[in-house]
């Protein structure tokens, strides 16, 4: 192991590596926005969000994510949009992830038992209101879980940028490996980056699993 070529090329690396959590963090925050909003859809009495989020979630879940992507990369130019190869991953992997996130939220609102919703109702609150203060930190509460996980598939997912000059990790390996035909050596020290990103995320799930478990 050629470790010279992580000191060699440490700035490139580094640069992948911000640019890595910058998409991860965007489409964490974007995806679980969307994610909500879609959950809520799917379980709403209006037939038409209804189905637009079941719709939304049975494409999304049932195509790859590279398609995803693609569709932003090269669909966008032919409708006059032309944007750059990291906005395009990050907007995949963000509506892409959405539709995960929407599933887990969906499970964790049918949990919580009716009576809350009734009893919330029963005192003037608007459906609105009811789904934002009583259901929805109670569901979220309990999808803590599952919710990590797909934090840490998102950050892995983050890769597809590379193929779309994305300037992510796997980029930026790419590059670094067609100057120096280490191969090995230089995506070696690129699965080392993923870790350092997705073993605290998986720590942090398990701390909070077994916390809720504590309190439940």
């Amino acid at each position: 192991m050629d470790f010279t070529i992580f000191t060699r090329y440490f700035d490139t690396y580094m640069q992948g590596f911000g640019y890595t959590i910058l998409s991860s963090v965007i489409a964490l925050i974007g995806s679980f926005i969307i994610g909500t909003i879609i959950a809520i859809f799917r379980i709403t009495n209006i037939k038409p969000l209804q189905w637009f989020g079941t719709a939304y979630v049975e494409v999304m879940r049932n195509i790859p994510l590279l398609l995803v992507v693609f569709a932003f990369y090269i669909g966008l130019p032919y409708m006059g949009i032309t944007l750059s190869g990291f906005i395009c991953g990050t907007a995949g992997l963000t509506f892409y992830t959405a539709a995960f996130i929407a599933e887990a939220i969906r499970a964790g609102i049918m949990a919580v038992p009716k009576g809350q919703s009734e009893a919330a109702r029963a005192t003037g609150m608007t459906y609105v209101q009811t789904m934002w203060h009583v259901i929805l930190p109670q569901a979220i509460k309990i999808v803590i879980p599952p919710l990590s996980n797909q934090f840490i598939n998102l950050v892995k997912n983050s890769s597809v940028l590379g193929m779309f000059a994305g300037l992510d990790l796997m980029y930026f390996g790419d590059h670094i490996a067609s100057e120096t035909y280490a191969t090995v050596d230089t995506y070696f020290f690129v699965a080392v980056l993923y870790l350092i990103l997705t073993l605290p995320l998986s720590y942090l799930s398990l701390y909070l699993e077994r916390r809720l478990a504590r309190t439940s």
